[in-house]
């Protein structure tokens, strides 16, 4: 919905309309994430064949390795890695080495545009798939350097939802801090079903392509996420770890509240007064947020209208 957020009246609308549709829908409780119980695990260690414009490996660099799972006590795990060239984590290779340690642990899966092979050999492992979204063409060509389409992502949401949880990202500013993609992203998303949302947003990263870049502004994200909370007013829509630090930050996580958002990852002071301010409850969960919404043994029609992405 381009242009909602022309101006700052138009903007101020869109959020409060959020707010509303978010306090019909779901109590007054908001989730701080703050994920220290997961244990990040690159199965490439700092390798990626693609060398993405926004990331450009640099991500990998915190992530832990396979040697260090026999030393953890992490209660979940992140496992993720660098892509092949055809944009795959090539985590089925190392099943066996990952195997033993994700007994008793909830497992995050980073699995990229996963073949059947591969979804098969993992499904049966459980756990949840954190999927990047793309809305669109030039950016997945721009960004990632694949020749894959939109059409292509989606079909593997799809496969992959067949089988598992997946909870889809979408990065706000993706294309060096450009809006577009987001907006057909989210018109492809409401043909699927899900039970969370999570939103991320570009930080220009040192030694990338998109080092100089801008993030995109911050009432283009917030229409974005507001549209987001009219379009499904019951999915848990989620602020990820990835966005901009300082200033920005500070403004971000507020509009977040403001407009509805149920999970924040390491929320800043001023979000956590600004909901309590607002009749908003705060939780704390102290994994990846794709778990804080992670369905238990509900009753089966409870789970079908959780699991419902569609809404107004």
């Amino acid at each position: 919905m381009p242009g909602e957020a022309s101006t700052v009246e138009g903007l101020d609308n869109l959020v409060e309309a959020a707010w509303q549709v978010r306090r019909a829908n779901w109590p007054d409780v908001i989730t701080a994430s703050l994920p220290v119980d997961t244990l990040p695990i690159s199965v490439t260690g700092h390798s990626c064949a693609l060398n993405c414009a926004h990331c450009g490996g640099h991500y990998l660099g915190g992530m832990h390795s396979l040697a260090e799972l026999g030393t953890t006590g992490a209660s979940s795990l992140l496992v993720s890695g660098g892509c092949d060239r055809a944009g795959r984590v090539p985590i089925r290779q190392h099943l066996d080495e990952l195997r033993p340690h994700l007994v008793g642990r909830r497992v995050n899966w980073h699995l990229g545009l996963v073949s059947d092979d591969d979804l098969a050999a993992i499904a049966p492992l459980g756990g949840t798939v954190s999927f990047d979204f793309v809305g669109d063409d030039e950016t997945i060509n721009e960004v990632y350097g694949l020749s894959a389409t939109a059409d292509d992502y989606e079909r593997c949401l799809e496969r992959i939802g067949r089988k598992m949880r997946v909870v889809p990202h979408v990065t706000i500013g993706l294309r060096a801090g450009r809006i577009g993609h987001e907006w057909r992203a989210l018109e492809r998303l409401a043909r699927h079903r899900f039970d969370s949302l999570v939103f991320l947003v570009l930080v220009p990263t040192a030694g990338t392509a998109y080092a100089q870049a801008q993030p995109p502004s911050l009432a283009d994200v917030a229409a974005v996420m507001a549209t987001a909370r009219l379009r499904f007013p019951r999915l848990s829509l989620q602020l990820g770890c990835m966005r901009p630090a300082g200033d920005y930050r500070l403004k971000l996580d507020e509009l977040a509240v403001r407009l509805g958002a149920n999970v924040i990852v390491n929320p800043t002071r001023p979000a956590r007064q600004l909901a309590e301010a607002l009749g908003l409850e705060w939780t704390q969960q102290h994994e990846c947020c794709v778990f804080s919404t992670e369905p238990g043994p509900a009753p089966a029609a409870a789970q079908a209208d959780r699991h419902m992405a569609g809404g107004i």
